[in-house]
Order: structure tokens, then C-alpha cells, then sequence
């Protein structure tokens, strides 16, 4: 074989006039009569070549006469100008065209059970049991370069503030308080398991107790949960500690990390300082989060008002404790029947709404089913003022409980923003949240639970007014958000063994517990543990949104599917019974 002289999509003027050599797949075919077109398709595109039987022998046309879509060949040939009416100006190469004098078939092809397209309209199921075909086409290549950029920027950027780059182990131990873990037996110790890691947690924290001062990896983590469209079984993360730093710190240098990023991925200088909201003004206002700010259309709490009206609905749910929100989906009243209005409850529902209420602002008042409740000047000012409604807008109303409020209104006003196409899709919208509650009651266990994981730092170090009121305490902790989805999440660690236990006790670990699922943590802290924090990115989710992809799946090279199976491998699968029982295994019927 020769050698490939220039990728077939990155052929120039520069190489106009001179023998050259590319190396590709056939993408398609064309035959007039005596002479022969192909475009060759390689990882950076298209060029065309001719086959012309003035120049070639008998042999060499009947070679390029049977190419089919996808054989693999080597083509060497004078690389021409076309003339100005045979110009493609669909592609950069559409200029040129190479004029085969030698053609080599390096392996045929059969009819591939998908296109190698841009775009391609076909079952995910098929793409992805035949995803070396699918990675082929070009808008999947683009995706894994993106990739590529950007962990290269990841790289250089951490490199240059001289953090250090650290394997931690895959085979660990399982721990509980979060995801499940995907569990690993081993022949040599029967009845006991590895765990792969959810994520390098300890081990990150026992690197600062090393010493190592700025630890980084670009990591790998499993977690057994319900799969949705921005979840994987396996993920990748950026995850990063540090010691001495501050929060502000740590926030700062994930930040520049970020700009340096979007720029290498998007070509995007980004200059202004990411803003911060706080985990109450979030939830409040957006009802997640995790808000999209690209638009507006916040949550307006109208309970006090609910509490004095005359609408049955609105004063019995404040009566229980509840509250009332609506939100303003402003300027388009016309764009909704009262059928077409009723329909949204389908949106709301599944978060525990029970009704979705909605009133139409004309010149004249309101409209809707509940207008009537609501026809007074002073009930029309109290709902109008602090939502901004006007005529020609329509407002959504839920009244319910807090949470049940904040999840359904928080899911209804993205369904609209997509729906009406309320943003810029090209925006990259980043939030730091701040402020999380340092705990969360889990209903099925009756306790307190770490919100984020058992090792954050409390704001307030007084253990005996957490113990009072942990409700209401707060941790060092904070994500980023892009676009309305949690890209990265980080806190400021415990670093003593006595807050350690405090935290342990207030989670309901007796010592025994603490110190068995994670004594060698424990242990470390009583040899001079220095302060640390750090945060971890999701790789996937955020290239995802670089990409500007519906689904991580787009920008990994082998996902799985929702029901974590892999297609291409068909993974999970069984296994010989020999190999179950030296594992000290008994599969059940």
C-alpha cells in the first residue's frame, strides 16, 4: 500500500497539481458512461474521484465499475480544480476532484443495514447494534472530536495550575447512602464483593491527606439507578480536590475551566463571571434545581392572596399547609383552547399535581374555567401585579404542597419554554447553586440523609444546633448549572475525625457502622488531615450539551440503552455455570 498522503476531506489548494494518495470508504457511486465518479469518504469528509477510462486500463475501470457504498480503497491520482459550474459548494472540497490513475480495493463491503448520513432517520435500537457503522457518519465523528477538545482543554487548563493527575482503583468497597452499586464477587474471598465506584470520593480525600495538594482525573464511575436521557449505568467525570482552598476558590477555578471549554468546543469567549443563586431562591423561584435561565417565566407565589379568595380550591390547600404558584406564559393566550389548555395537566401530573388551574388576561379581565371566582378589581390587581400578566397572557396555576408545587410548575414552565421555543438554542446559560441544605429527609427510611454525600462541611459547625433543627442546616456545598441541567456538583470536606463522627451520628451510624464502612477514611484523619474541597463535572452530560445533542447517548462511543444493555456486545448476558460457582454464586430460578 501507499502511503495516505492527506486526509480526503483536508485536500487544498496547495496540493492542486500533485500526485497524491487517499484512503477511505466509497460513499457513493456514479456511473456515465466511460467515465466513473465516487465520492471517497474518510473521518474529515469527502473529495471526489474520477475514474476515467481514457486514462486507465480495461482492468483498473472494471475494478472501480463493481465499488459498492462502504468498500474500503486506496486511491492515488493528480489532484484537479473543477471547473466553475461542476463546483459542490455543499462541502469544502467541493473544488476539487482526483484524477485516479492507480486504484487498490483494501476490502468490500456488504449493504450496510444503515446509512453513513449526517442525519439519519432510523430506530436508536439499529444504530446501536450497529454502532461501528453509526460511529462512520460524520455528525458522530464531530461529537467524539468535540469530546476530544474537550478534555484536551480540561487537561491543559488543570496541567497549567500544576494539579496532578491520579488513578484511583475501580475494585473498592461498597458504601451506602447513595446510588446502588453494581457489585463484583471474586473467587478468592467467597461470599465477599468489590464495588465499582460511584465515584473516587475517599479515595480523592485521602489524596489530600497524602499530601498530593491538587489531585485531578478524568474518571470513570458506576451507579445502578433508573436511566432517562442524560444517565448512564457507567459515566465519565472531571473530578478534581484540593487542599487550602475556599469555596470561592475552587468555584473560580472550575469557572475558568468552563470558558476555557466552551472556547475550544464552540469558538465562544465567554468574560462575564457566572452569576450565583442560591438553593432556597432556586427552588423558589424555578422550582428546581437545577433552573434554565435563558428565559423568564419564574414561579409567583400567590398564597396570601389564595388565603382570602373566594375559590374553594386555592384557600382549603393553604388551610392544609400548602401553597399557591403560577407562572405567566406571557403573549400567547391565543395559542391555547380550553382544551388545549386542560391537556397540560398531563405535564403536571406525574409530579403529584392534582389540577392545573389557568386563566386567560383579555381587556375586559379574565377567562377560564375559574374567571368567575376571580371577577372583583382587587382580585384581578392581586393576581395581575405580582405576575406581570397582561393582555394576551395566560397563567398556569398549581396549589398543592410545597414540593408538589415546585416540581410540577418547575417541569410545566420548561415544557412551555421548549414547546413555544422561548430560548436560544445556542445560549450556554451557566448558574452556580449555593446554599444547599445540608440534609433531606428520605420518607421511606423515617431519617435525616446527606443531600449531597456524608463527608460535606457544614456551614454552621455547631453540632448541637444542627442536632435541633437539621432542616434547616446548611452545607459548603455547590453545583453548576447549564442550560437547566446539574453539570457539576462540589462542597468544601469534613476534615476532623470528631465533626466526621458528629456528621455519622446525626445520619443515624452507630460507631460500629461509621467506623466498618469507612474506618480507613477515619483513620486518615488522625494524622494531620489539611482542609480540602473539590467538585466533579459529568463529562457526557456536559459535552452533550455542547453538542447540542437531545441525549448523552449521542456523545458516548458505546452507551447503552435505557435499560442499561448494551446492544452491540449484547451485555449483560449469562454466563457457564462452571464460572458461576467459582464465583461461590447460585443463581436463582
Amino acid at each position: 500500500m501507499e502511503q495516505r498522503t492527506v486526509y480526503a476531506g483536508l485536500v487544498s489548494e496547495e496540493l492542486v497539481g500533485k500526485t497524491i494518495t487517499l484512503k477511505g470508504w466509497v460513499q457513493r457511486r456514479r456511473d456515465l458512461g466511460g467515465v466513473i465518479f465516487i465520492d471517497l469518504r474518510d473521518r474529515e469528509g469527502f473529495c471526489q474521484v474520477v475514474f476515467n477510462a481514457e486514462n486507465l486500463s480495461a482492468e483498473q475501470m472494471d475494478l472501480a465499475d463493481h465499488l459498492r457504498s462502504e468498500y474500503v480503497v486506496e486511491v492515488s491520482g493528480v489532484l484537479n480544480k473543477r471547473v466553475a459550474e461542476q463546483i459542490n459548494p455543499n462541502i469544502p472540497t467541493g473544488q476539487y476532484e482526483l484524477m485516479a490513475h492507480e486504484l487498490n480495493v483494501l476490502a468490500k463491503a456488504k449493504t450496510p443495514p444503515i446509512y453513513i448520513e449526517e442525519r439519519l432517520d432510523v430506530e436508536e435500537e439499529i444504530r446501536l447494534r450497529n454502532r461501528y457503522l453509526d460511529l462512520r457518519r460524520p455528525n458522530m465523528f464531530n461529537n467524539l472530536r468535540l469530546r476530544h477538545n474537550v478534555t484536551k482543554a480540561i487537561r491543559e487548563y488543570l496541567d497549567s495550575l500544576d494539579f496532578i493527575d491520579v488513578e484511583t482503583p475501580y475494585l473498592t468497597k461498597s458504601t451506602p447512602e447513595g446510588a446502588r452499586d453494581y457489585l463484583v464477587p471474586t473467587r478468592r474471598e467467597a461470599g465477599k464483593f468489590y464495588a465499582l465506584p460511584q465515584s473516587p470520593q475517599i479515595f480523592k480525600q485521602l489524596l489530600m491527606g497524602a499530601g498530593i495538594d491538587r489531585y485531578y482525573q478524568i474518571v470513570r464511575c458506576f451507579r445502578d439507578e433508573d436511566l432517562r436521557g442524560d444517565r448512564q449505568p457507567e459515566f465519565t467525570q472531571v473530578d478534581l480536590e484540593t487542599s487550602f482552598l475556599s469555596q470561592q476558590e475552587i468555584q473560580a477555578i472550575v469557572e475558568e475551566m468552563l470558558k476555557r471549554v466552551v472556547k475550544a468546543a464552540r469558538g465562544i469567549e465567554m468574560t462575564e463571571a457566572f452569576p450565583t443563586m442560591t438553593y432556597e431562591k432556586a427552588m423558589n423561584e424555578y422550582g428546581v434545581d437545577k433552573p434554565d435561565i435563558r428565559f423568564e417565566m419564574k414561579l409567583v407565589d400567590l398564597s396570601e392572596f389564595a388565603a382570602q379568595s373566594e375559590f374553594g380550591v386555592f384557600k382549603s390547600t393553604i388551610e392544609n399547609g400548602g401553597q399557591v404558584k403560577a407562572i405567566n406564559l406571557k403573549g400567547l393566550a391565543d395559542a391555547y383552547t380550553r382544551k388545549t389548555a386542560d391537556e397540560l395537566i398531563n405535564v403536571v401530573k406525574p409530579y403529584g399535581a392534582k389540577g392545573l388551574a389557568w386563566l386567560k388576561i383579555t381587556d375586559e379581565g379574565f377567562n377560564g374555567p375559574i374567571a368567575k371566582f376571580f371577577a372583583d378589581e382587587t382580585s384581578y390587581k392581586a393576581i395581575t401585579e405580582p405576575t406581570n400578566a397582561e393582555p394576551g397572557d395566560i397563567l398556569f396555576f398549581v396549589a398543592d404542597q410545597k414540593d408538589v408545587v415546585a416540581a410540577s410548575l418547575g417541569e410545566l414552565r420548561v415544557h412551555l419554554a421548549k414547546k413555544h421555543e422561548l430560548f436560544d438554542q445556542d445560549e450556554l446559560a451557566f448558574v452556580w447553586i449555593t446554599d444547599w441544605p445540608l440534609f433531606e429527609y428520605d420518607e421511606e427510611a423515617k431519617r435525616y440523609v446527606a443531600m449531597h454525600h456524608p463527608f460535606t462541611a457544614p456551614q454552621n459547625m455547631d453540632l448541637a444546633a444542627m442536632k435541633e433543627d437539621p432542616a434547616n442546616a446548611l452545607a459548603q456545598a455547590y453545583d453548576i448549572v447549564l442550560n437547566g441541567y446539574e453539570i457539576g456538583g462540589g462542597s468544601i470536606r469534613i476534615f476532623t475525625r470528631e465533626m466526621q463522627n458528629q456528621m455519622f451520628e446525626l445520619l443515624g451510624f452507630t460507631p460500629e457502622q461509621a467506623q466498618e464502612q469507612f474506618g480507613f477514611l477515619m483513620n486518615a484523619f488522625d494524622y494531620g488531615f489539611p482542609p480540602h474541597g473539590g467538585l466533579a463535572l459529568g463529562l457526557d452530560r456536559l459535552v452533550m450539551i455542547l453538542a447540542k445533542e437531545p441525549n448523552i447517548r449521542e456523545v458516548i462511543a458505546f452507551p447503552k440503552t435505557g435499560r442499561g444493555v448494551d446492544l452491540l456486545s449484547n451485555a449483560p448476558s449469562y454466563v457457564a455455570n462452571d464460572q458461576v460457582r467459582e464465583l461461590h454464586l447460585r443463581i436463582q430460578e
